[in-house]
């Protein structure tokens, strides 16, 4: 069954030498990325691919609905190690269009412990109820339920004593919003960037 995972890794590492000699040789020594990209867990949006950067230029963390809550403590450690340690200078929240998560949060059936996870999401979705019942389209409504759930998840990543104690120390870093389209692969930016 991994045969073909396999295969795939030495044809892949094999294209990455021939373009460059020594990549693995600096990816070994240390890595020095700008970008911070806190996605979703959906297979559909990976990361490095999406932006067109190779291994090292991305650090990158995922889960269901790119939620980076402040009870989460493996995002806060990622969060804490991409700023304090690896000096990122823009932290991506990026969202997708067609979010299952975002989806599940919206349709109210019960799933669990997933519940639990969704219910940053529901809130949201309560918070802004009036704009979101303006949309009479479902797809268009889901969709600016994605689009505000990124909006939120900028603030929480931003009001993080992590975020807040590097731009009192005047570190240059950024927090950004996008979205990503499943059915164009394009990205867009919800201008909602916050900084020091």
């Amino acid at each position: 069954m991994l045969e073909r995972i396999k295969a795939n890794n030495r044809l892949w590492a094999e294209r990455m030498v021939q373009a460059d000699e020594q990549v693995f040789r600096r990816l070994e020594q240390r890595q020095t990325p700008e970008y911070f990209w806190i996605g979703c867990s959906d297979s559909r949006v990976p990361a490095n691919q999406i932006v067109g950067l190779g291994p090292g230029e991305i650090f990158v963390h995922r889960n269901v609905a790119n939620l980076a809550g402040a009870q989460d403590m493996n995002f806060l450690c990622v969060l804490e190690y991409a700023v304090e340690a690896l000096k990122v200078r823009h932290i991506l929240v990026v969202g997708h269009y067609g979010c299952g998560g975002v989806a599940a949060a919206a349709d109210k059936e019960r799933r669990g412990i997933l519940d639990h996870w969704l219910h940053p999401i529901r809130a949201v979705m309560d918070d802004n109820r009036r704009d979101l019942a303006t949309i009479k389209n479902a797809r268009e409504r889901l969709d600016r339920l994605c689009e505000l759930n990124v909006i939120q998840q900028v603030r929480n990543v931003s009001s993080t004593v992590i975020v807040q104690d590097a731009w009192r120390k005047k570190q240059d870093l950024h927090v950004h919003g996008l979205i990503y389209s499943l059915g164009n692969g394009l990205l867009n930016d919800l201008d909602v960037t916050m900084g020091p």
